[in-house]
């Protein structure tokens, strides 16, 4: 373990050991060398102060300096360290009221979250620090709080969700006390900030089986904090052919996503977000969720904002999510296709059909028969390779060409735009400039022009 620390990080430690510092790796760093995993970053803990830190090394941003954190930049790595400190609490749910550097590795290790994170590596002297057994609930895959879990928590919140996040990543259960803690503390969540819960979120819902969580998140309390709307789903049962309530096929639907897909996971999670409130149940007790998948985007595009996802990220979900319930049948057309490929997106189709066999996955927790989306998908392909126009930018013609043969720019040029996108759809080999405005000047002349020459009047 000790000889498996980077050459930065050893680097940074040796240089702080000899003028005088004490140095440690620390945090996650330290949990996967004991698992015997190579870490993505490491993180450092000394007795130096920012200041001291930055004269020792030439390349040093001070990215939390107010907190006691630098970055040591040595070639293209960079090490972040922070000075030995203790925190008090996070009232604005954002931040720490106060740090104050301490003197000891000691006392560093006793404000952190979880003993799995509360260990120390010192790659100089060789020794590794474990003052809370950290390494021995490593090993039996625990989540423990450090000390009182109760204190812990009211800190910062966030540690609520980070308990459930480390269970999901780690395949970990969480220890009963800390547990029993968590429930008690899982309303003051609500004071955290919501780019906070997004990233933790965001980190559930790219581990393994985003569902262990959810569900952790469910039985604490949290996700009626998080995510109200989709707590809604618990318990909402649906039409014969789904085995689950909507909750349960929400979360097993984002199990089933790629997991290296973020956008598709989103997208599952929350495809049906809105059936609850749309269910309606007839006289013979039969459910139904008309029009669930538009709401759904809605709904989506509500609690994505409140979470303060990116605005792209917003606009693909809501995308996927207001186009998942497409039927397809053999009987569609070839213009039913390329009309399907202009109102998806063709650079949407890989996502969408990714979210439409996670969602068939998840309705009776087992693969059902899917060769109707395989044909489909190859009748795709095919639209695709014979480079049919699929959207308006695609036709032979533009507004110039159009304003060329006298039809008015306006309300009238972009419905003829529509009819000459329609007609090419139908038609691909109709998609010819001269053809075009042949039938632009006739369906203007026929259907068109007295509107236009009416509206001229009026103005």
């Amino acid at each position: 373990m000790l000889h498996s620390v980077s050459s930065p990080a050893r680097e940074v430690c040796g240089r702080l050991r000899e003028a005088g510092h004490e140095a440690f790796v620390v945090g996650g760093a330290v949990r996967d060398l004991v698992r015997n995993t190579t870490p993505d970053d490491y993180d450092l803990a000394t007795s130096a102060t920012p200041e001291q830190v930055s004269y020792l090394f030439r390349r040093v941003i001070p990215t939390g300096i107010e907190h006691g954190t630098v970055t040591v930049l040595l070639g293209d790595k960079s090490v972040e360290v922070t000075t030995f400190r203790t925190e008090s609490v996070y009232t604005d749910g954002r931040r720490p009221d106060s740090v104050n550097f301490v003197t000891t590795i000691a006392d560093d290790l006793a404000r952190r979250d979880f003993t799995i994170n509360g260990m120390a590596l010192d790659p100089v002297l060789e020794t590794f620090l474990d003052p809370f057994k950290g390494e021995e609930d490593l090993h039996a895959g625990t989540i423990r709080a450090i000390g009182n879990p109760d204190e812990r928590f009211a800190e910062d919140a966030l540690r609520l969700l980070r308990a459930v996040r480390f269970a999901t990543q780690l395949q970990f259960t969480i220890e009963a006390g800390t547990w029993d803690a968590l429930g008690r503390a899982s309303r003051s969540l609500g004071k955290v900030s919501q780019e906070r819960m997004r990233d933790e979120l965001n980190k559930i819902l790219a581990a393994k089986r985003p569902s262990v969580g959810l569900r952790l998140m469910c039985g604490g309390g949290l996700l009626q904090v998080v995510l109200p709307e989709l707590s809604a789903g618990v318990k909402v049962e649906q039409r014969g052919d789904h085995r689950f309530d909507v909750f349960e096929h929400s979360i097993l639907t984002c199990d089933a996503a790629p997991r290296g897909n973020p956008t598709v996971r989103l997208a599952g999670l929350f495809h049906d977000i809105a059936k609850p409130a749309s269910l309606k149940v007839d006289a013979d007790g039969h459910r139904t969720f008309h029009g669930h998948d538009q709401a759904s985007a809605r709904q989506a595009e509500t609690l994505l904002r409140r979470l303060r996802y990116p605005n792209a990220v917003i606009g693909q979900v809501t995308h996927l999510i207001r186009h998942h319930m497409f039927h397809y049948t053999a009987e569609w057309t070839d213009a039913a296709v390329r009309r399907f490929l202009a109102r998806v997106g063709p650079e949407n189709v890989d996502n969408l059909f990714a979210l439409r066999q996670a969602d068939s996955f998840a309705q009776r927790g087992s693969s059902t028969d899917l060769r109707a989306l395989h044909t489909f998908r190859d009748r795709i392909g095919d639209a695709l390779a014979n480079e049919h126009a699929l959207s308006r930018k695609d036709l032979a013609v533009n507004g110039h060409d159009l304003a060329s043969i006298g039809i008015p720019p306006g309300r009238v040029m972009g419905t003829i735009i529509d009819y000459l996108f329609e007609t090419v759809l139908d038609d691909p080999k109709q998609n010819a400039r001269g053809q075009l405005l042949k039938i632009a000047r006739s369906f203007y002349d026929s259907r068109l022009k007295d509107a236009a020459d009416h509206g001229s009047d009026a103005g």
